[in-house]
């Protein structure tokens, strides 16, 4: 079991390293970077679906850190398996109410899924866009209280976060 883990873990790492390479193709003026990136999410969200399957949220206690965050990674840009983001949230929601995970990775898990459930996000991690250089966030469900929210999950406050997106 021990080996099992230890393989799961390195397979999670990989699969984030993977991810980040290939994550400036997301949005590439070439449809096929497009396609490569599409494909690459979608593997890693079948499989992160088996491993759901066999050991629920891959927790921090189980595989370690990194490989807990890679999860996480993986799960967040499962953006056309919104049944696999979805099943993650919750089984990473019960992981955060445990202690086993971190409430920051839940919100913007959270928020992912609502903006692909074309829903109104709750803590303004997701940008649609830039406008005349600066980041426009997807619309938010009480944008009065958003940096209150943040604050309660650790998310740093609303302008010091888009600040890293802005073009000025």
């Amino acid at each position: 079991m021990a080996h099992d883990i230890a393989a799961l873990a390195e397979e999670l790492t990989a699969m984030a390293a993977a991810d980040h390479q290939a994550s400036i193709h997301a949005n590439s003026d070439d449809p096929a970077e497009q396609l490569a990136w599409r494909r690459l999410t979608a593997r890693h969200a079948d499989r992160l679906s088996e491993i759901m399957d066999e050991y629920g949220w891959p927790t921090a206690a189980l595989v370690g850190e990194e490989a807990a965050r890679a999860a996480w990674l993986i799960a967040q840009h499962a953006d056309r398996q919104l049944d696999v983001q979805r099943r993650a949230l919750h089984l990473l929601q019960q992981a955060v109410s445990t202690g086993s995970a971190r409430p920051r990775e839940l919100a913007f898990l959270r928020d992912r899924t609502l903006v692909n459930e074309g829903r109104k996000q709750l803590y303004g991690t997701q940008i649609a866009g830039v406008k005349d250089g600066a980041p426009v966030p997807w619309p938010c469900e009480e944008p009065e209280r958003l940096d209150e929210l943040r604050a309660e999950v650790g998310i740093e406050p609303f302008d010091e976060y888009v600040a890293k997106f802005s073009l000025t």
